[in-house]
């Protein structure tokens, strides 16, 4: 009862594409699951869904998902060439990026497309959220057409099923513990179910269950002072247990251990994120308006790029700020433009007719050195240049520090709307350093550990310092397939 082929640790996407995976090399497969099944499904289940993947025409997406002749008619899909992705990649990284791993990322992300469609999985073009309608013709930006139906949660719950026609079992509220290690062959888990610890063996383990976003001793530990304050974005269970119990037994850590992926988030949302908000506290529409410290000033360039390339470390940066807080502010020109989660329920908000009023009402801000700040950047706006918000317009401004680079406009047509964010932590960077064609962990001389394989957030060496939106959940269904055939031939040679 106890004994199986293959022991994948977690139950996100990557694990469960694991545990497909290596089902289909006819291994018995057992997913361990700390949390309980309502809350389960890890990191994933809170993603907003977007998939980023190579692809040269149209005809490759459809392959992944049924687009009409109309609707190609009517579109311009864009492309992300083999090529667009890897440059961006090694851009938003600083040249950082394993470039092995990031190419073998890049080059099987459309098969794996592919693979998870044929495993259930449906996926729609994204047109509500990277899209608008020019001259007649819908076009995409940000190279990333494609999302899946119902989001990081609709993920989950299609590979759920298919999981559960492939009879695989699934053992929740089931935390791993450490691996059974003789020193030279990993043969097993220790876990502790229902307070009750007990061996699991297998002859192959994937490590899939996350990073250590979720414990904000890990957070201050690696990532630095005041790290311990962010909200987490996603799952409570993400506390780092197989990094250390990976690192316990001479795994080599790799990649960017004191970076994260950290995004703008309501001020007061929950400590945790909440499944029925899913993705809705983040704030993503600051390219269009002016992020806002305490002191009134601003901190960053907003526009330097679409949110999709920034949004990852922009949460940091407003973490950076005296209480950890800024505030969004948008004048009414740029209200339609506002993506879905600034209409939520649940939104830290004030208006106001003035600026005069709304400095009043920003809690927490220098009212004085807000109206100076909007003063110069509404002098410093470019006025000959034309506002266009599906391309990096060019339109930014001059003389002032930070410059705004694109989609500036003066911030002078009530009513003016600003929300209140703060640093919601997504995931870390930091991981354990793998073999690229087996996902097989390595040790500190970088030799195999024989049994032991990982995939998702827990592999080290593809994402520093910053992250292009999409990129994770197709990591973790790329490498959460290769992990698992390569546990799967393991177990059963």
């Amino acid at each position: 009862m106890n004994s199986y082929d293959v022991i994948v640790v977690g139950k996100g996407n990557a694990a469960l594409c694991a545990a497909l995976s290596a089902h289909d090399q006819g291994a018995r497969v057992v997913l361990l699951e700390a949390a309980n099944e309502d809350e389960s499904g890890g990191n994933s289940r809170f993603a907003g869904g977007v998939m980023r993947f190579a692809y040269n025409t149209v005809e490759d997406l459809t392959r992944v998902t049924d687009i009409t002749p109309e609707e190609i008619a009517n579109s311009d899909f864009g492309t992300n060439t083999r090529e667009e992705f890897l440059d961006k990649i090694f851009q938003l990284t600083a040249y950082r990026t394993d470039p092995d791993l990031s190419e073998y990322l890049v080059n099987e992300s459309l098969e794996t497309m592919v693979w998870l469609r044929a495993k259930g999985v449906r996926f729609v073009p994204n047109w509500g959220r990277q899209s608008a309608v020019v001259d007649g013709k819908r076009k995409f930006f940000g190279n990333m057409p494609i999302e899946v139906n119902g989001g990081g949660a609709g993920l989950v719950q299609f590979l759920d099923k298919t999981v559960q026609k492939a009879g695989i079992e699934v053992l929740y509220e089931t935390r791993a513990i450490s691996l059974i290690y003789d020193g030279a062959v990993v043969s097993g888990v220790r876990v502790r179910q229902k307070g009750k610890a007990f061996d699991l063996k297998a002859k192959s383990v994937v490590l899939a269950c996350g990073g250590f976003e979720a414990n904000p001793e890990m957070r201050a530990r690696y990532l630095g002072p005041g790290w311990e304050l962010a909200k987490v974005r996603g799952t409570r269970y993400n506390v780092g247990d197989g990094l250390k119990m990976a690192l316990d037994i001479g795994a080599a850590p790799y990649g960017n251990w004191s970076g994260c992926h950290a995004t703008g988030w309501d001020r007061y949302a929950p400590e945790f994120g909440d499944v029925n908000v899913g993705d809705q506290f983040q704030k993503h529409s600051y390219i269009f308006g002016l992020l806002i410290n305490s002191e009134g000033k601003r901190f960053v360039d907003e526009g330097i790029d679409f949110h999709s390339f920034t949004y990852a470390k922009y949460g940091g940066e407003v973490l950076k700020q005296p209480g950890q807080f800024a505030w969004q502010v948008f004048d009414a020109k740029v209200t339609k433009l506002l993506r879905s989660e600034y209409r939520i329920k649940f939104v830290t908000k004030v208006s106001a007719n003035t600026l005069e009023e709304l400095a009043t009402k920003l809690e927490g801000v220098n009212p004085d050195g807000f109206l100076k700040t909007v003063r110069d950047y509404n002098d410093a706006v470019m006025k000959d240049v034309p506002f266009n918000h599906v391309v990096k317009d060019g339109k930014g401004t001059t003389g002032i520090e930070p410059p705004k680079s694109n989609w500036a406009q003066a911030l002078d047509t009530p009513p003016y709307d600003a929300y209140a964010t703060t640093c919601g932590i997504t995931f870390t960077f930091g991981g354990l350093r793998i073999d690229k064609d087996t996902a097989q962990v390595l040790d500190s001389n970088q030799l195999p550990i024989p049994g032991l394989y990982c995939a998702g957030e827990m592999v080290g060496g593809l994402f520093y310092f910053n992250y292009a939106s999409g990129t994770g959940l197709v990591s973790g269904a790329v490498f959460g397939k290769l992990a698992g055939a390569s546990a799967g031939q393991n177990a059963k040679q």
